[in-house]
């Protein structure tokens, strides 16, 4: 679910993408180009596996955690409408989570804002938006990088869905970049939750992610999730291999 803006060779520019109707958003052209390329390879977008890296070690899924939102039931009916859920459109990676239906407008300061949203589910407690480092630029937002659920003392921003707008006086972050884990494969690599790991892609443009926050439990699967710009600094989608290492 990523939405890098580089146009591949071959393709034209997203300003140039013949047929489409005026009116789109610059960011829509650009996923709607990915896409197309995506498909055309036989790739999912953003998200590379591999094994370990250790003889017989577990699979370890490497994926880019692109820009969206988490809301709570009452944010869902405030933005959608009285006895509005949300509809579960694709299923994440990790059991129990999905890629809603819907998608909120954010909206920073000076009323600069990215139009197209996609809010995850299930709800949540409180309600946090996840952006890349790029996002919050084009927002006019300072993101500060916090681990999800900690958002304490973090910007705030408005959100508009077709029902309502939901103004949020905290919430807006870049989240740091981890790794979920069952115990059992804290166990393989030696570490707890709490820890930190390396990762390294290797790649035409091979790079070393150090300080991924361990985030173990009973059920998890292995995966890292790193953001937008991170998986395209790494060019992830064309990686070689991925290895996760404890951190020394």
């Amino acid at each position: 679910m990523s939405t890098a803006t580089m146009t591949p060779p071959g393709f034209p520019a997203a300003s140039a993408v013949a047929g489409l109707p005026a009116g789109l958003e610059r960011t829509q052209v650009e996923r709607i180009v990915r896409e197309i390329v995506l498909r055309s390879r036989g790739t999912p977008p953003s998200q590379a596996t591999t094994a370990s890296g250790r003889a017989s070690g577990p699979k370890l899924v490497v994926s880019i955690s692109a820009r969206h939102c988490h809301l709570t039931d009452e944010h869902v009916e405030k933005l959608f409408g009285p006895g509005s859920t949300l509809t579960p459109h694709k299923n994440l990676y990790q059991d129990g989570f999905y890629a809603a239906e819907q998608t909120v407008m954010v909206v920073g300061p000076k009323r600069k804002m990215l139009p197209t949203v996609r809010v995850l589910g299930p709800t949540r407690k409180a309600s946090q938006v996840e952006l890349a480092f790029t996002d919050g630029i084009s927002l006019g937002i300072d993101l500060p990088v916090r681990p999800s659920g900690k958002i304490t003392g973090t910007p705030g921003c408005v959100l508009v869905g077709p029902a309502g707008a939901v103004e949020l006086g905290e919430g807006v972050i870049r989240a740091e970049r981890h790794v979920h884990m069952s115990l059992a494969d804290a166990a393989h690599f030696g570490v707890k939750d709490g820890d930190r790991m390396s990762l390294l892609i290797k790649g035409s443009c091979s790079t070393v992610f150090r300080d991924l926050l361990v985030r173990a439990d009973a059920t998890s699967k292995l995966e890292v999730h790193i953001d937008t710009d991170e998986g395209n600094a790494a060019d992830l989608d064309h990686a070689e291999s991925v290895e996760l290492m404890k951190q020394t």
